[in-house]
């Protein structure tokens, strides 16, 4: 029998639309997935007021997508930091970032426990560094940056906390980099799309629908990529995303990467299967919504 891959998430939820899809679909997928437990991560943009304020934001909005999905399946839910790393070296402390060392610290030898980060990775690099030795634990799955052959790396997610993504590449956690362009950057959807095959069937997909609907004000032949949905893709089925081994790339202070051959190897996405992650997103959905109404009868 297949082992179920035990997970946590880190996610700055409120922050834009995709986070909820991501979110949702590791809900949906209990065969594959243990989801143990949800970190509200900071962000700081037009919807929120500063970095806390947009942390509280996405800590209620995970609860009100858990509610939607499986709120029989409630992961453990923690608030996360409220500021970013001042420095490479000095962790926030946060309820997140030490139940991250708890979990690493419990995981017997011979398991691994994924770290599903997609958001500023402030939470999970202060868990790293308030517990270096974790890092035998964990495999961190990072949404962040661009490709390494990419002009720059000035993706939302990295600047928000540049010091905490130098933590993730230049520690020795196994890390999994899902690049925003140009590999994320293939996950569109349109509401028309969502209006045919998510809304009608639940009041999840009807709230996925309307949020995406909002976040722009749908202008004609407009799309919407959901580029969260890569990391939840990869956990549930690895086939969804080519993957190659590759040196970590460095960051440097203009936000722009040095690519060297004496860097460790890590794990880059440099492909998604659009069709077969949103076919299943949308199936899995599908499925949900009759689940829920069985056990409403």
């Amino acid at each position: 029998m297949k082992s179920l891959k035990r997970v946590v998430l880190d996610t700055d939820t409120y922050n834009e639309v995709d986070d909820q899809f991501a979110l949702a679909h590791l809900l949906m997928a209990p065969e594959a997935v243990s989801l143990e437990a949800a970190y509200a991560a900071p962000f700081f943009n037009h919807r929120s007021s500063s970095p806390a304020d947009g942390m509280e934001r996405s800590f209620q909005e995970i609860h009100r997508i858990i509610d939607l999905v499986a709120p029989e399946r409630q992961p453990d839910i923690f608030r996360g930091s409220t500021r970013y790393l001042p420095t490479v070296n000095t962790p926030v402390e946060s309820d997140a970032a030490r139940d991250l060392v708890a979990r690493a610290q419990a995981t017997r030898d011979g398991e691994m426990l994924y770290v599903i980060a997609i958001a500023a990775a402030t939470n999970v690099a202060s868990a790293l560094l308030l517990a270096p030795h974790i890092a035998e634990k964990i495999t961190v799955v990072w949404l962040g940056g661009h490709g390494p052959d990419w002009p720059h790396t000035r993706e939302f997610n990295l600047q928000q906390d540049p010091y905490a993504a130098r933590v993730l590449l230049d520690s020795g956690v196994p890390l999994v980099l899902l690049p925003c362009h140009p590999v994320a950057s293939h996950l569109i959807t349109t509401v028309a799309e969502l209006e045919c095959h998510l809304a009608p069937f639940s009041p999840l997909g009807q709230y996925l629908t309307d949020i995406v609907r909002e976040y722009e004000g749908n202008p004609p032949a407009w799309s919407k990529i959901i580029w969260d949905i890569i990391a939840s893709a990869w956990i549930i089925n690895p086939e969804w995303v080519t993957i190659e081994r590759r040196p970590a790339p460095i960051l440097k202070k203009n936000l722009t990467w040095e690519n060297s051959p004496q860097r460790r190897l890590v794990r880059i996405a440099r492909e998604v299967n659009r069709d077969a992650i949103f076919g299943d997103f949308f199936a899995r959905a599908r499925l949900q919504a009759r689940h829920r109404d069985t056990l409403l009868v």
